[in-house]
């Protein structure tokens, strides 16, 4: 499955035009990440565990994406478009919409 932020895929022609397909993940975040989050707030860098929350969060929604534009019988999906909410003060909501089209 070919997955672009492009409108086209370079090389192939879009054939089927299956409609929008999203895939969202909702995680929490505890408190034992927020408590040393609050620490890198006071003495400056990184916070690790946030980052390693988003990239899992991403990846679980990119898959659950893939999932649903292969029900639809797709092969591709096209046009999409990462967004990241925070909900109420410890959850943290990925969206991932695109086109899932068939190329040839």
């Amino acid at each position: 499955m070919i997955i672009t932020t492009t409108p086209t895929i370079e090389g192939h022609r879009i054939v089927t035009y299956h409609g929008v397909v999203c895939g969202e993940v909702v995680s929490g975040i505890n408190f034992v990440k927020d408590m040393f989050a609050g620490i890198r707030d006071i003495v400056g860098g990184r916070s690790n565990s946030y980052e390693n929350e988003v990239t899992k969060s991403r990846d679980n929604a990119l898959k659950e994406l893939e999932r649903r534009a292969e029900r639809m019988g797709a092969n591709a999906v096209v046009g999409v478009d990462i967004d990241y909410e925070i909900l109420g003060n410890s959850m943290l909501m990925v969206s991932i919409s695109g086109t899932a089209v068939t190329i040839q």
